[in-house]
């Protein structure tokens, strides 16, 4: 059975550049590596939450527990997909995962990371819905106003990167930027490993291979 870590952060941190390093490097030290990022677009559920998140589906974006919930579901019917690659990889890696869902709600209603909402999260998607748990969080610490430009430079460069109503909001990033340090700190469903802006990624793979 692989290894399970999930990779979080702001958005326009640098999550899915810091997947590709690692995954170069373990796969460099004859480890089998997989990923998968969240939401997946192009799919029911996070397709409904991207386009409430640009202004559709009537008030549902207005709803933290309703983003909440969509994001749960869109998890909850990859589980068997990452399951099947737990099986047949020594690690599978995770853009976002539920602690993102317990920091942005929490930034959105002003609460920590022992909050009633990173409560509900953890209890709906790790019990409730039995999804497999990581066996390493990462946060991939970067300043807001760095992870804004980024943002910001992706949307340039790309037109199907528009900036959604979360990534627009820089008093929103920084709440959730301090609510992840939170989850971090209090080893928030399983172990955390903070990793800085300028941590080289063979850091986080050391890390990684040291699970296995």
């Amino acid at each position: 059975m692989g290894r399970l870590v999930a990779i979080e952060g702001l958005d326009g941190a640098g999550k899915n550049t810091l997947t590709r390093a690692v995954t170069e490097r373990l796969t460099g030290r004859g480890l089998t590596v997989t990923a998968l990022a969240f939401p997946r677009y192009g799919t029911q559920f996070a397709d409904l939450a991207a386009e409430a998140l640009r202004g559709g589906n009537g008030d549902v974006a207005e709803s933290v527990y309703g983003m909440g919930l969509l994001f749960a579901f869109d998890r909850q019917a990859a589980a068997p997909d990452i399951r099947a690659a737990l099986a047949t990889h020594d690690v599978v890696l995770l853009d976002r995962y539920a602690a993102s869902s317990a920091a942005y709600s929490a930034a959105r209603l002003g609460e920590g990371p022992d909050g009633a909402v990173a409560t509900w999260v953890r209890e709906l998607e790790f019990d409730r819905f039995g999804l497999p748990r990581p066996d390493l969080q990462v946060y991939l610490d970067v300043p807001v106003t760095v992870a804004a430009e980024r943002a910001r430079s992706r949307e340039a460069s790309d037109a199907a990167r528009a900036r959604d109503a979360y990534e627009r909001d820089g008093v929103l990033q920084t709440r959730t930027g301090a609510v992840y340090t939170g989850l971090a700190a209090a080893g928030w469903v399983s172990p955390w490993h903070v990793h800085g802006v300028d941590d080289a990624p063979e850091l986080l793979a050391d890390a990684i291979a040291a699970l296995s």
